[in-house]
Parts: structure tokens; C-alpha cells; sequence
């Protein structure tokens, strides 16, 4: 069998790196290969020079290199492939760098729960808009059938399933406005959501599919302000119940820290003075 050729690397304006003088030179590196892609000059499925090539032309170590090469395949730019036929190739950009910023913000507090609650509401009423007036019966069928998923994960008694399934009937409302920014900002968002509701555990939601099929119909018949209306009443109503359970669950993860603080508070505290 012959050998799968492999994505051409450069053309006749193929892009020549100039020598790196700086104390971060993996950061210079990256903005320059982005800068490449940026004009064209680097396009998706592009291989870049080999790791000993591109260290020459930026004048670095190999080291530096790879550090470069890993943050742009962090960011979802570059794909890093082993073997004979592999090397570092220019690949088509996810929303996944996007999720793992907001995650991190979650997680440094610089996202609060409300925050990221409220920003959910906001965005499901553009998104619904857009939705009300671009789909197709195909898709409204996947709605439904969603939400039977989602009441046999409720009958089964599998929280887990129910939540994914929930999360997914936001992502099908997104595919629906046939703008990708929508649907990345979209899976970002729930994926952080998705996080936050793991840690606040079980909570009441019996209302959210009897408020799902009343969606639906609204949807089906085009009624953008009713289908806004109804989505906007049941979220509400979800982050009045996550925040809730997320204030109570709080005190009850601080009071786990209790004992050992408590024990090395007493290991600290001095001894009284044998009687002499």
C-alpha cells in the first residue's frame, strides 16, 4: 500500500521565522506562528518544519521549542503527532481552549456562580431567538426525543444521565442558530455549568420537562416571545435552586477543613509551664 502523502508544509510564500531575542521566547514563537496562520501563509492541515529546522530558524533550544509547540496545542491550534509520519500540523481550532479558560476563572473565583447562572439566561434568550426562527421539523423531533431520553433517565432514577441530557437539549437549541461562535460559547458555558451542578448535588427539577414540551410547541409554532418567556421562567427558576443548595453545600465543604485546622491549632498551641 502506498504511503498516505502528507499535507504539503510550505509554498512559494512560505512564511521564514526570524531569530527570537527574548527571556519568553515559547510566548514569541506562538505569536508568530498565529501571525502566520493569521496572513495565510499557514493554513489547517499544514505540517510545520521539523522540530530541529524551526529551533534553527528561532535561533532556540529544542526545549523552547516544544514549549512553544505545547501551549499552541493547548489553544487547539497545533496537533502534535508521533511516529514517522508525524510532527506538529497547523490544526482546525475547537471552542475547547475556550471552555478551559472559563473553567479556570470558575475555579479562581473570578467566575461566580451567579455570574455564571445570569450569563446563562442571557445567552439561552439569544439563542432561543435565533432558534424560534431557523428550525426544521427534523430538529424539533430531536428535541422531543430528548426530552423522552430525559424522563427515562428520571424513571431510572440515573441523575446523571437526566443532567446530560438536560445540558444536550441547550446544545441542540444552539446547533439551531447555525452560527458556530453561538455554539461554542454555548458548550463553554454549559461545560462549566455542568461542573458547578456536580458539586451541589441532587436538586428538584420537576418542572423542568412539563416547561420543556410547552417550549416545544411554542418553538414549533414559531412563537418567539412565548418561547423566550418559557425558558427564560424555567432558568430563572433553576438558578434560584442551584444557588440555594450552592450556599448550603458550602458551609458543609468548610466544616470538612474543621478538624484538621482544628488539630493543628492545638499541636501550635504552647504548653503550660511544668510547676517547679
Amino acid at each position: 500500500m502506498a504511503a498516505a502523502r502528507l499535507p504539503d508544509t510550505f509554498d512559494a510564500n512560505a512564511p521564514v521565522f526570524r531569530p527570537i531575542r527574548s527571556p519568553r521566547a515559547f510566548e514569541e514563537i506562538a505569536t508568530l506562528i498565529r501571525a502566520q496562520l493569521a496572513e495565510g501563509k499557514l493554513r489547517v492541515g499544514n505540517r510545520l518544519p521539523s522540530e530541529r529546522a524551526l529551533a534553527e530558524q528561532f535561533g532556540v533550544s529544542r526545549n523552547t521549542l516544544r514549549e512553544a509547540l505545547r501551549s499552541l496545542e493547548h489553544a487547539g491550534l497545533v496537533r502534535l503527532q508521533k511516529g514517522a509520519t508525524g510532527g506538529a500540523f497547523i490544526s482546525e481550532a475547537s471552542g475547547e481552549a475556550i471552555a478551559t479558560g472559563l473553567l479556570d476563572m470558575y475555579h479562581s473565583g473570578t467566575i461566580s456562580p451567579e455570574q455564571l447562572t445570569e450569563a446563562r439566561i442571557w445567552l439561552e434568550s439569544v439563542v432561543v431567538r435565533e432558534a424560534c426562527q431557523r428550525n426544521t421539523s427534523e430538529e424539533i423531533e430531536q428535541l422531543r426525543e430528548n426530552v423522552r431520553q430525559a424522563e427515562g433517565a428520571n424513571a431510572r432514577g440515573d441523575l446523571d444521565e437526566r443532567a446530560e441530557v438536560n445540558l444536550e437539549f441547550h446544545r441542540i437549541l444552539a446547533r439551531m442558530t447555525r452560527n458556530p461562535v453561538v455554539v461554542i460559547v454555548m458548550d463553554s458555558l454549559l461545560a462549566v455549568l455542568h461542573h458547578f451542578v456536580q458539586t451541589i448535588g441532587p436538586y428538584e427539577n420537576s418542572f423542568v420537562l412539563p416547561s420543556r414540551k410547552r417550549f416545544i410547541k411554542l418553538m414549533e409554532a414559531r412563537d418567539v416571545e412565548g418561547a423566550i418567556a418559557e425558558m427564560e421562567s424555567s432558568l430563572k427558576r433553576l438558578q434560584r435552586s442551584y444557588l440555594s443548595l450552592a450556599k448550603e453545600a458550602a458551609p458543609a465543604a468548610a466544616a470538612k477543613l474543621l478538624p484538621t485546622a482544628g488539630a493543628a491549632a492545638v499541636q501550635r498551641r504552647p504548653r503550660p509551664a511544668s510547676p517547679r
